[in-house]
């Protein structure tokens, strides 16, 4: 289930290179499985700090794969139309998300 528009990037191979924009993320696993749905003020600064510590401390978000972006002016609200709708339609968050508040 592709959530956004946009195509699947493989992690490794084109998350160095995304813009320095406002946005929201979702990551996948080999699967094509939503397992994050993410925002950040700054997509490249948030991906970089990802790869340089290969998701440090995050087991769950280290079985990312491929990504899908979507560069917005307010993220954080686009994120919460996501959550919702992933929820809505699976009765759940993604599992990465579940320990949101």
């Amino acid at each position: 289930m592709n959530l956004l528009e946009d195509k699947l990037h493989v992690w490794l191979d084109s998350s160095r290179f995304v813009k320095a924009k406002p946005g929201v993320y979702v990551l996948y696993n080999k699967k094509n499985e939503v397992i994050y749905i993410g925002d950040t003020n700054n997509l490249q600064e948030r991906f970089t700090k990802y790869l340089d510590s290969n998701f440090e401390g995050d087991i769950c978000k280290q079985k990312t794969v491929v990504y899908q972006r979507e560069f917005l002016d307010n993220p954080k609200e686009r994120q919460i139309y996501l959550l919702e709708e992933f929820k809505n339609r699976f009765g759940k968050l993604p599992h990465c998300n579940e320990n949101m508040d």
